[in-house]
């Protein structure tokens, strides 16, 4: 917690100015409303076309058919297929006409379009080395396929000469923070999920306004789900007076749409072109145990140092909006190689509107490989088929498959659909745990001591299917003996979850969990 002599930095808020009163009296309320609005014309609607079935139960009988097979035949995600297959035969008219108007993609056409425009762009902005990728084949042929896979969903090179650094704790990864943005000289590039003012993002702050004001290139993004409750709308002018550069990403829109989940919960810090972080920790004090929410908050995240940081760079530009010119500029920095550091390092970004589920198909690969163990942290556990089987099939093969997940949930309704797949995975030999001291937050695969990865990527749908995420693989680095021994460590806090302890869950959280799991998709 804070001494007395720990200054909070510089703020720029006034202490209450995110109480109820100002959700409510701000453009939130204004988005709320019209969302409002909006439920009663898709209602009026209905009631509209209802005339043209009046009352016809053969009508509604066709007109489910006919959506059941469209939907059926549709390359949609197997688990959504069968929530929008239970919506429209519950509801017919009114289901079809919910799904026509979130399909439509209302206020997110331009976001996709842009998007993947900027994929095409850069797919050839970071040349492969091909002696890298040679190398790496020698050592690991089926790792090499897997890097192959990862740079043609994107630009995301296989690198050596990057050393990586593990921090087991969010307040590790801030101490190291504050160092290297205070030696930045030319530019510091921030994206992050989350930004809430209070002591990390206030002495953070500091250092941005300082550094912008000698000159440096200082820009922040964060994104827009933050002007729900933590920061105003007119936060970036505010950040614009000190001279620093802010964008918001895709501000909450007034729009319905299961897309409204397209949120950019990246956490990304670039400085210089030499040195980047990346992991699950937001600018936030409860991410750095300075303020307790959910008892003791378990949180990690990695340095890089060398070739690999250039990804990052080129990840932060393209959702910036940067055009080639400036791309080129800032890719030009050199990257500082750090020659003594073993191992590959591919860095890489998941995009939710584009075909390739990158995120889901690096875990899944890793499981599929898997010869002695993997040990996973995260903090939620929502599953599709394909990846509840690929941990029961690894766990069958023999594999020592262990979940450490949060012994205190953030959100009732994630804990409880997490608990519906503890009795399958148990069943098949998936080994899990719960972390007694608080709520695990951190994002971690390792593998046989030999591969890891560390992002913002959730085993959970909104990460996997709906967010941009980014994340850091590592085949043979130095600190993957680091990351299992803090998973050891972590694990030793926890207590196992058992057949029996299944069987004892409250009936509360049992019912919310099975009700909730026919919509976990559109959650």
């Amino acid at each position: 917690m804070q001494t007395d002599n720990e200054s909070k930095g510089l703020l720029l808020l006034k202490k209450g100015k995110k109480g109820i009163f100002h959700v409510v009296f701000s453009r939130l309320g204004l988005i709320l409303l019209l969302l409002v609005i909006q439920f009663f014309l898709l209602f009026g609607v209905l009631r509209w076309f209802e005339g043209f079935l009046p009352h016809i139960l053969g009508g509604n009988i066709l007109f489910a058919f006919i959506m059941v097979v469209y939907l059926i035949n549709s390359r949609m995600n197997p688990t959504a297929k069968i929530t929008w297959l239970i919506v429209i035969m519950l509801a017919p008219i009114f289901g079809v006409l919910l799904f026509a108007y979130t399909q439509s993609d209302i206020g997110h056409r331009v976001l996709k379009r842009r998007a993947n425009q900027v994929i095409t762009d850069t797919m050839e902005c970071i040349p492969q080395s091909e002696d890298t990728m040679k190398r790496l084949g020698e050592e690991n042929s089926r790792v090499k396929t897997l890097a192959h896979y990862m740079h043609r969903s994107g630009c995301h090179p296989v690198y050596e000469n990057t050393s990586v650094t593990y921090f087991p704790l969010g307040e590790k990864k801030f101490a190291e923070m504050l160092k290297q943005l205070e030696a930045a000289e030319h530019f510091i590039f921030m994206e992050y999920f989350i930004v809430d003012e209070g002591l990390m993002w206030g002495q953070i702050l500091e250092i941005l306004a300082k550094k912008a004001a000698e000159g440096v290139d200082v820009r922040v993004m964060y994104d827009g789900t933050c002007e729900i409750s933590l920061l105003p709308h007119n936060y970036p002018e505010r950040l614009r007076a000190l001279g620093i550069q802010c964008k918001v990403f895709a501000p909450v829109s007034p729009f319905v749409s299961t897309h409204y989940n397209y949120r950019d919960h990246r956490k990304i810090l670039v400085i210089d072109g030499h040195t980047a972080f990346n992991g699950g920790v937001n600018l936030a004090d409860e991410y750095i145990n300075q303020r307790e929410r959910f008892g003791h908050w378990k949180d990690t995240a990695v340095m890089l140092k060398g070739e690999a940081v250039k990804s990052f760079t080129l990840m932060f530009l393209q959702m910036w909006g940067s055009d080639k010119d400036e791309m080129n500029r800032f890719l030009s920095y050199p990257s500082l190689p750090a020659e003594n550091a073993n191992g590959f390092v591919i860095p890489y970004g998941d995009c939710p509107v584009d075909d390739d589920k990158l995120g889901e198909r690096v875990y899944m690969d890793i499981l599929n490989r898997s010869l002695e163990y993997v040990h996973i942290m995260t903090p939620y556990l929502i599953l599709d088929g394909e990846m509840e089987s690929a941990l029961k099939f690894a766990a069958e093969r023999g594999v020592d498959v262990v979940l450490l997940l949060p012994g205190i949930p953030d959100k009732a309704v994630p804990y409880a659909l997490a608990k519906t797949h503890y009795a399958s995975l148990l069943e098949s030999g998936v080994k899990i745990y719960e972390y007694t001291p608080g709520f695990v937050h951190a994002k971690v695969f390792v593998c046989d001591g030999e591969e890891a990865v560390v992002g913002t990527i959730n085993l959970d749908y909104r990460s996997l299917y709906h967010h941009f995420e980014c994340a850091t693989y590592q085949y043979r680095t130095d600190c993957i003996s680091d990351i299992e021994a803090d998973f050891q460590e972590t694990l030793a806090k926890c207590r196992q979850v058992t057949m029996d302890t299944v069987h004892q869950e409250k009936l509360k959280v049992k019912l919310i969990g099975r009700l909730a799991k026919a919509f976990a998709p559109l959650m």
